[in-house]
């Protein structure tokens, strides 16, 4: 862990024991304790275990990492309890609110210490026995989610076959080093928003820089769940937020879309919300490029550095599918080319006995093997015959210059830490969003001249890794072709396990199986 990391952490360890300080004083005064000991970090709290004859040791837990934040919460609430404060009020001010708490109580007339004599005579309702017991169990949970696995569910088909729609992951926060949340006021087990509305779940009046303990980077080839990047400013309506990005809403309005002029001309209807990094929406996309590499797709095969790249397992592409006129039956299309007749997102009538079907090349390849299709074509978007993007400025980097398409994009460098880019007219629109959005520059390009935080520049040096994330359903993925690079501070963790799955029915053969 980086020393500034850790510094970091302790200071917020810091803050949390000395901002009480000036109340705690008092409240030692009445102990007869020296006031002086309440302003000494760690000291303070080895004090109030002492009177409350709670266990010394708390004071070392006190000193781990994140642990420590919550360590003193509740040294803080054994502390007030000498003086005769039981309530479940109290404890929650002690707790959440020390900094206010403690210098009222202080000074509050009445209230003197009864030492631990009296207090070891309260005996607890059987609720708050309960309660406590509860909120400890939600306080482990939450440090659970936070830094070693959280339950993800996958909610679209982008990354078919390898994930499928309502598999329910382990996701590894270990496996790319566990992420300090950048808005840790914020209700336990929700992301962004509460449950059934559109009240932002989070505070952001404590903001904490991008911190990750343990980092390690992003393998090529690996299953990876992100925040989203294209996700900080979202239109907070049913129907949109990362389903439909706001962005894409810009683009298509600024080309004359009506529809797109409309949402973004009403924001009474269609109101934005600007999510910080780690409350963006979550994505699940395959790594295929790291940082330093540079990407190229050529007929749906991606290159990186100039060499063919094998295909992931279960990668599906659209073909087009001719057959003799024999009817296809439902239940053998399913199981045996993995092909579900009724989802018009994997199937669509395109003529008689013709067919555009999602499909891994092993089901093609049997397909025609077995006489099943008369004709099969793998369907690829080429440059000047955009099937599945509505026009080029819909893919990254965005402009008429890049003259990509899904299957044909490219050459692209993604950005490596510490690596120096020359800056040019072509290569602007594709590192602008990441020069100023995710490193926080002031970036533009007048006149054919670069200005970087004021100054004239030629050059930038990145100060974070970035990757290249694409579903596995090539034609039915919303990913970086879409949208460009993923920081490294939007990197959440690495499904490792699917623990349950549904359709319809539970999806048995699914439970406890391993991803790759």
């Amino acid at each position: 862990m980086p020393l500034n990391h850790i510094l970091v952490v302790y200071l917020v360890q810091l803050l949390v024991m000395i901002l009480p300080s000036f109340g705690i004083a008092k409240l030692f005064e009445k102990a007869g304790v020296p006031k002086w000991k309440a302003y000494i970090p760690f000291y303070n709290t080895w004090e109030m275990l002492h009177l409350a004859h709670r266990p010394k040791h708390w004071v070392f837990w006190q000193a781990i990492p994140v642990v420590g934040w919550f360590i003193t919460p509740g040294i803080f609430i054994e502390f007030v309890k000498l003086y005769g404060r039981f309530s479940l009020g109290d404890h929650f001010l002690a707790a959440l609110l020390a900094p206010f708490y403690f210098p009222w109580l202080g000074y509050a007339p009445g209230v003197k210490f009864l030492g631990y004599e009296r207090i070891k005579l309260h005996k607890k309702s059987g609720w708050r026995e309960w309660l406590d017991a509860a909120v400890f169990a939600v306080v482990a949970a939450v440090l659970i989610r936070t830094f070693v696995f959280e339950a993800y569910a996958i909610p679209s088909g982008s990354m078919e076959k390898t994930l499928l729609v309502n598999d329910y992951l382990f996701v590894s926060k270990f496996s790319y080093g566990p992420r300090i949340p950048n808005t840790p006021l914020s209700v336990p087990f929700v992301h962004n928003y509460m449950p059934g509305s559109q009240l932002k779940s989070y505070s952001e009046l404590i903001k904490l820089p991008y911190i990750r303990w343990f980092a390690a980077p992003v393998n090529r080839g690996d299953v990876v769940v992100f925040n989203v990047p294209a996700g900080d400013t979202v239109i907070n309506a049913k129907g949109f937020q990362s389903e439909r990005l706001y962005y894409d809403v810009k683009r298509a309005a600024a080309q004359g879309d009506p529809d797109s002029r409309y949402i973004l001309s009403h924001p009474d209807e269609y109101p934005l919300a600007i999510h910080p990094v780690d409350k963006s929406d979550n994505y699940v996309k395959r790594c295929t490029a790291v940082a330093g590499d540079t990407l190229e797709i050529r007929s749906g095969d991606v290159y990186i550095n100039g060499k063919k790249q094998q295909s992931p397992p279960g990668m599906q592409m659209s073909y087009l599918v001719r057959t003799s006129g024999q009817f296809l039956d439902e239940d053998i299309m399913k199981t045996e080319y993995g092909v579900n007749m009724s989802d018009v997102g994997q199937v669509t009538v395109t003529g008689p006995n013709t067919y555009q079907m999602l499909l891994t090349a092993e089901a093609a390849q049997k397909m025609k093997d077995n006489g099943l299709a008369k004709e099969i074509s793998l369907l690829i978007d080429k440059p000047g015959d955009t099937k599945y993007a509505s026009s080029y400025s819909m893919l990254f980097p965005n402009d008429d210059l890049h003259q990509w398409t899904l299957d044909d994009y490219g050459p692209i460098w993604i950005p490596k830490k510490g690596a120096t880019l020359p800056l040019s007219r072509e290569n602007y629109p594709i590192y602008e969003r990441s020069i100023r959005v995710y490193e926080h520059n002031d970036f533009e390009m007048r006149n054919g001249k670069f200005y970087l935080n004021g100054r004239e520049a030629n050059s930038y040096t990145f100060k974070m890794d970035y990757y290249w994330m694409m579903g596995d359903n090539r034609h039915g993925s919303q990913d970086s072709r879409f949208w460009g690079f993923v920081p490294e501070d939007r990197i959440v963790g690495k499904p490792v396990l699917i623990w349950f799955s549904w359709d319809h029915a539970p999806r048995w053969n699914r439970l406890f199986k391993t991803i790759n």
